[in-house]
């Protein structure tokens, strides 16, 4: 077994190769003068198990150096070849919900398909489904595992705490939480009049003298879970944490969640977040534990499902 990763979150990499016991492989990364990208492998890796680590969040370049490192390692004979997208970017438009549009998600998955992965491992799908949209392997890990332990220490019960889904779309993953802590469950119901602008409709559900947790897969542009936490305050939350396993953190968020009612922002690492993005709310959780256990219980044949009971 050899890990390697790409330039994209070189940090989870290193963690989750010294929690799986073996040092980072040597991989050379270079860029051409005109911007081209080189790969190259620095060590043998025939025979091997190889597992190669990056997320495909902007710039485009990260999806490319995944899809060179792919290529490179089946040229070179590795037994098998995995890629280990902690955040798998372009995972949003995964269906034709109006004219003329691509599906993006699903084109991502055949360009890794064609550079030659035998199997993919990513966390908190944005929707499930896009596991259908391959016939290699697909595990989508949970990051609720390491979450949960966090929230835990709160300690609330179904008296004082709600989990407040900001979105139908994040109703199914904030409703597991609800039943797992103990506590209450509500949801909002939200319009989008245009891209990555969002308006809070209903809410459903009693947030009075409760202390609340939003959770979602993922936070971008911070408009829907600042809406989210505004709505909570207004209907007499007592508190307001956010909880996202992707900080993608792009456009106005920083400064939105500064401003945002919010008590503290607790995320994940599968994308690297820069230093002039954090601030005294924000509070990272690392889940290099959860892929390095699912990579050695890949590499051995164990089953990965019995990581989440």
């Amino acid at each position: 077994m050899k890990i390697f990763s790409g330039t994209s979150n070189i940090k989870i990499a290193e963690k989750i190769a010294n929690l799986a016991g073996v040092p980072l492989g040597k991989i050379d990364l270079e860029t051409f003068s005109d911007g081209e990208l080189r790969v190259a492998f620095q060590e043998n890796i025939r025979g091997e198990n190889v597992f190669l680590v990056q997320s495909t969040n902007p710039p485009a370049e990260n999806l490319m150096q995944l899809l060179l490192m792919l290529d490179a390692a089946k040229r070179a004979s590795a037994k098998t070849v995995t890629a280990v997208i902690p955040y798998y970017g372009y995972s949003r438009q995964d269906r034709k919900d109006q004219p003329r549009v691509p599906i993006s998600a699903r084109m991502i998955m055949d360009l890794m398909s064609a550079a030659g992965v035998d199997r993919m491992i990513t966390m908190d799908l944005h929707s499930p489904q896009i596991q259908g949209f391959t016939n290699v392997p697909f595990d989508n890990l949970y990051s609720r595992i390491v979450l949960f332990n966090k929230l835990k220490e709160y300690q609330l019960d179904f008296d004082n705490g709600v989990v407040l889904a900001p979105d139908v779309g994040s109703a199914k993953m904030s409703q597991s939480y609800a039943k797992k802590l103990g506590i209450g469950f509500a949801l909002i119901d939200k319009r989008r009049p245009k891209h990555n602008v969002t308006e809070v409709v209903n809410l459903i559900g009693d947030l009075k003298d409760k202390h609340v947790f939003i959770i979602d897969d993922m936070i971008d542009t911070a408009g829907t879970i600042c809406n989210a936490a505004r709505t909570a305050i207004e209907n007499g939350a007592k508190s307001v944490m956010a909880i996202a396993t992707h900080p993608v953190l792009s456009g106005p968020a920083i400064e939105r969640l500064k401003d945002a009612p919010i008590d503290k922002i607790i995320v994940s690492d599968t994308i690297d977040i820069s230093n002039n993005k954090i601030f005294n709310k924000l509070e990272i959780v690392s889940v290099a534990e959860v892929f390095a256990e699912a990579i050695i219980r890949i590499n051995k044949g164990d089953s990965i499902s019995e990581l989440f009971k």
